[in-house]
């Protein structure tokens, strides 16, 4: 069995080296990578990330806005704790939408989840455009940060449900590529929020409206999605996983023929979820999270989470006009601020065929170690003013790159792998309890971030980021594992039993099969 297990995984290459034309016909792609399939597929999880868009508009705002709502000349104004207030209760509230991700997704599904989280963040970008309707200082106050509260709910929700339809529809060759169409989202609206705040000065009002008017267009395109097929199989509608899945195959509607490979993985997905509902059925949700399959990527993904807020991040992201300013930059911060979101969407685009050339792992140390890097060149220009001080070109270099080394790694690959990590049955309420904890930790460095910098210096604040990036290296090379090129049913073996075992499949016997007899004659 274990010649067979790679057996299978070396055909693709034999394929390229076949010199016959009969079996290089017979070496064809699996029904789920045909290009009908992939342009479904792409297509739907295109639908269900425009609403993500959205979050990274929420997550960016305050670096355009703050310099207005800071001027004491306009008519409402934020003092330095009302400003950090505004800042970070946005993430404040992602945990809460953590826990609503992980009750909502394993009982409503996963494309009424998307919807519902849409639905939440259009409230919350009405709010704040509609918050300047009242003369009462505290009304506004109290209705920006409601709003800014339920865009956090916003955030919260969509790290995972997304990733997990993308991952649910499709097959590990082209998982990676889909998954990340959340991380292109985030950076896609955080580069739309900088150019807003480029092009529209001093007007937070007409921000939010055209903010509000894009979410209400990313919450209608979800309609058109079907719902996970693994989903559907797992509370029992048979008939409507049939038509999901043979959509996302590329198969026609009407069932004229009897396709085998279709057949096969169909039968496959509905003995999984015969497993997970007895397991549902048997077990609380307490005892699911006591399984090593499940508890194990909990706790790493947790961590992993951890480290993505403690190494300044987000803080960059939501501060980086500040910052920018902050770190003697000469041009104008704003300019800055689109530069990195320039930077971050570009190297996002880059980062599927990243993470399938070099695997998961060689990627997040590389990030890591690299945004150390940058953090540390950064203090030293504070450290040595007269001397490190003076290459005006250093700090814009650092900022950009650290925003491109974070993008090959510690912004991305969390969000990536939270969608393959889990087990079917508890993906909803572990990626929700990993999001929750995650999330407390980033309002946490939000909130205290312009205090630290009193406290320590700015100096000394970019070498506690550089000291959390280089620890991170080391835990991404201990603890997390590699899942490039794994099944999701791969990793949860791996996680209950520390191995991984091949799942022989129709279409991988026949490749078997033509692996053999290209043995026999060559």
């Amino acid at each position: 069995m274990k010649d067979l297990g790679e057996a299978t995984f070396r055909s693709p290459v034999i394929c390229k080296d076949m010199d016959h034309t009969k079996e290089k016909e017979k070496c064809k792609k699996p029904l789920g990578e045909s290009h009908r399939a992939v342009l479904r597929q792409k297509l739907m999880v295109f639908l269900g990330n425009s609403g993500v868009l959205g979050s990274g508009m929420v997550i960016s705002m305050p670096s355009v806005t703050l310099t207005q709502l800071h001027d004491e000349s306009q008519p409402f104004w934020l003092n330095k704790d009302e400003s950090s207030w505004f800042a970070s209760i946005n993430n404040m509230a992602c945990p809460l939408g953590g826990l609503l991700v992980s009750y909502f997704m394993d009982r409503i599904g996963r494309k009424y989840t998307i919807l519902l989280t849409n639905l939440l963040g259009l409230l919350g970008w009405l709010l704040l455009a509609t918050s300047f309707l009242h003369s009462d200082r505290d009304l506004i106050y109290a209705q920006m940060l409601v709003g800014r509260a339920l865009g956090g709910i916003m955030i919260g929700m969509f790290v995972s449900p997304v990733g997990v339809y993308s991952a649910e529809i499709s097959l590990p060759r082209i998982r990676g590529r889909l998954i990340l169409g959340t991380s292109i989202g985030l950076a896609g609206g955080i580069l739309l929020m900088y150019l807003l705040g480029y092009f529209i000065r001093s007007n937070i009002v007409l921000i939010s409206t055209i903010s509000c008017c894009y979410q209400l267009a990313a919450t209608i395109l979800v309609f058109p999605m079907p719902e996970s097929p693994s989903w559907l199989l797992t509370k029992g509608r048979d008939e409507r996983a049939r038509k999901s899945l043979r959509y996302f195959r590329g198969l026609p509607k009407k069932e004229d023929d009897y396709v085998p490979e279709f057949e096969d993985e169909l039968a496959h997905m509905k003995a999984t979820a015969e497993n997970s509902r007895n397991t549902a059925a048997s077990e609380s949700l307490s005892q699911v999270i006591r399984r090593p399959e499940v508890y194990k990527p909990v706790l790493m993904m947790t961590a992993f989470f951890g480290f993505q807020q403690a190494c300044g991040v987000v803080v960059i992201i939501v501060y980086a006009v500040q910052i920018a300013q902050r770190a003697g930059v000469s041009i104008d911060p704003v300019l800055v601020a689109v530069m990195l979101g320039v930077a971050r969407i570009i190297m996002t685009f880059f980062m599927s065929t990243i993470f399938e050339k070099w695997g998961r792992k060689p990627s997040g140390i590389f990030s890591a170690s690299g945004m150390g890097l940058c953090m540390l060149l950064l203090a030293a220009g504070g450290w040595w003013p007269d001397t490190v001080g003076t290459w005006h070109w250093l700090p814009v270099v650092c900022i950009v790159a650290h925003i491109v080394f974070s993008t090959m790694g510690m912004l991305t690959l969390p969000f990536f792998m939270i969608s393959e990590v889990f087990p079917q049955r508890a993906r909803g309420s572990a990626s929700g309890i990993a999001v929750f904890f995650g999330m407390i930790l980033a309002f946490i460095m939000l909130k205290i971030y312009p205090n630290m910098e009193a406290a320590m210096g700015t100096a000394n604040l970019f070498a506690f980021y550089a000291f959390i990036s280089f620890l991170a290296a080391g835990f991404i090379g201990f603890f997390v594992p590699e899942t490039r090129g794994r099944t999701l049913e791969e990793l949860e073996e791996h996680w209950r039993t520390g191995k991984y075992t091949r799942r022989l499949t129709l279409n991988n016997l026949k490749e078997v099969e033509l692996h053999e007899r290209f043995l026999q004659k060559y």
